[in-house]
């Protein structure tokens, strides 16, 4: 008798705790406002990570949706978006280290309670996007055809696809602001906002995609060309709706005629936060261009094999990635609200979490990394360095749950100048040197790339936390 209402007990609580996590999701995706700087620390990272976890993904879905759709058109169109992609990796870099720099400034401004300065802030933010976009909208215009021979592509993709890379190139103001404008919400606490508008942007995408690619009725097919207008498109309309949310005062940011005066020292201000997360963002994208470099020497098995796993990885970090950011936003606002103690206590909370979550994915990897590698291909040579892969990256799993709440936190003080440097030593003094001798000195093949990785990752996670401990970034003054 005792042992049944013990169970029934227990299955109440199983319940309830359900019901409390179901609300607090339903909390964080419904936009409300809520002041981050005071109240329970894991709760507040929760409904900030939820929104900004999803917010990822959809931005994700956009990649995927392209190429699935055009991958029916042929390989010269698969490679032109693909090449097109390389070189907007430019635009993504830039709009990134913005982005870094509008969270750094909006979130503090925010923390202050100075609402009216937080809009300020984030019409400079706004303004400096728009013209550096400018630059680049007019040499893709002009010089498309040019880039893409400059990157290799065929006389196909120059002759009869350049007007992919025109029209993604050309607009890419739209890609700029998404990112600027997603930034300003994510930093005030509203998440939530960002994350419709990528619903918004994602929906019309994977809607006008098949229909302006292979043409339906009046409507004719435009080929690749189609897919990019499709993009531009469901960005735009995400864009519109942003600036509505923005001028309405939707959230705890409301952009209003008198912000609009162009402040000089703002926006020096932001490009030099900037730089650092420029230099962050290439810095990082060219070192995996030198691990490529010397994973080819080993064939195009170990290749394919080494690109599913890290695309494997890079997806299950998305809710990593998502946790990290909402640190940095606790980070910015309660250093503003002159609460360092309260922005410290909220990356140990935020690193806990992430190290467990990624440390019992990691073995989850290591434990079984056939399953996930042949969800993506059966070619044998091709999973087994796969495999490879997979299991021994996944050891490093704890040192990345920590390193990149590390790393967002310090971004998020202000300080992208240490991060970029940290980035340099662990990919470029560290990461590029140690793969090449362990892969091609010692002979490990393409197991010392892999092992590589873990290194740098241990050395760039163990300096930032070095470098957190000192506390030098709670003196940040942005």
């Amino acid at each position: 008798m005792q042992q049944n209402i013990k169970d029934k007990r227990t299955k109440i609580e199983g319940i309830d705790r359900l019901a409390q996590f179901i609300k607090l999701v339903k909390e964080a995706l419904s936009g409300e406002e809520r002041d981050y700087t005071n109240g329970n620390i894991r709760k507040a990272l929760f409904m900030l990570a939820i929104p900004m976890v999803l917010e990822m993904i959809f931005e994700s879905v956009f990649a995927v949706a392209d190429i699935f759709f055009v991958s029916q058109l042929g390989d010269d169109a698969v490679a032109t978006v693909g090449i097109t992609e390389s070189i907007t990796t430019i635009v993504y870099a830039i709009g990134f280290g913005l982005s870094m720099a509008t969270t750094a400034l909006v979130a503090r401004r925010v923390g202050e309670k100075k609402y009216s300065k937080a809009a300020k802030v984030s019409v400079q933010a706004i303004a400096t996007g728009a013209i550096a976009s400018v630059f680049i909208a007019f040499v893709g215009i002009f010089f498309s055809k040019d880039l893409l021979r400059l990157m290799g592509a065929n006389s196909t993709i120059v002759n009869e696809m350049s007007g992919y890379a025109s029209i993604i190139l050309g607009s890419n103001m739209i890609i700029m602001l998404l990112f600027i404008n997603n930034a300003i919400f994510r930093s005030a606490g509203d998440a939530a906002l960002s994350m419709r508008v990528l619903i918004i942007a994602n929906c019309l995408n994977i809607v006008l995609d098949p229909l302006l690619i292979f043409g339906l009725g009046p409507i004719p097919g435009m080929g690749v060309e189609g897919a990019a207008i499709a993009t531009c498109i469901g960005r735009g309309v995400a864009v519109i709706y942003q600036f509505v949310l923005l001028f309405k005062g939707v959230g705890k940011i409301h952009i209003k005629k008198e912000h609009f005066t162009l402040r000089w020292k703002t926006i020096q201000k932001l490009i030099n936060l900037s730089l650092g997360g420029i230099g962050q963002n290439i810095i990082a994208t060219s070192s995996w261009i030198g691990l490529m470099r010397i994973m080819a020497e080993f064939g195009s098995a170990a290749i394919a094999g080494y690109t599913i796993a890290i695309r494997i990885l890079i997806f299950i970090l998305l809710p990593s990635w998502g946790l990290s950011n909402a640190a940095a936003t606790l980070v910015g606002q309660n250093l503003g609200a002159n609460q360092a103690e309260r922005a410290e206590k909220s990356v140990w909370a935020a690193g806990k979490i992430n190290v467990i979550f990624l440390g019992l994915i990691g073995v989850l990897f290591f434990l079984f990394p056939r399953f996930f590698i042949e969800l993506f291909t059966l070619d044998q040579g091709i999973v087994e360095n796969g495999i490879q892969a997979l299991k021994i990256i996944s050891c490093g799993f704890i040192f990345y749950g920590m390193g990149m709440v590390l790393l967002n936190a310090i971004n998020g003080a202000g300080d992208t100048q240490t991060p970029t440097l940290l980035n340099l030593i662990s990919f470029w003094i560290v990461e590029i040197p140690v793969a090449y001798l362990l892969a091609i000195q010692f002979g490990w093949n393409q197991d010392g790339v892999f092992y590589s990785i873990i290194i740098a990752e241990a050395v760039l996670t163990l300096i930032a936390l070095y470098w957190f401990k000192t506390g030098r970034w709670k003196l940040k003054k942005v």
